[in-house]
């Protein structure tokens, strides 16, 4: 059986990997979008919502695109 995650755990999820392919860590990505290290931490744990301005911040600053952070991938669970 697949389980659809969260948007706000599927947008996390590829924040990560994005952030993590590019060899940045959290403090530097926050200084290159703009935002305080804390505040993308807990986007990184999608615990907090994103808005807009912020997707497109993050999104130039790993140079990708606002729609690689929606991407889902669905998770295998047990039936």
């Amino acid at each position: 059986m697949l389980l659809a995650m969260d948007l706000r755990e599927v947008f996390a999820t590829n924040l990560r990997r994005l952030r993590s392919a590019k060899g940045l860590s959290q403090d530097d990505l926050a200084y290159q979008a703009g935002v305080s290290r804390g505040y993308l931490s807990q986007i990184e744990k999608g615990s907090f919502y994103v808005s807009l301005k912020v997707i497109g911040k993050l999104a130039d600053a790993l140079g990708a695109e606002p729609e690689e952070f929606l991407k889902r991938q669905l998770k295998r669970g047990s039936p």
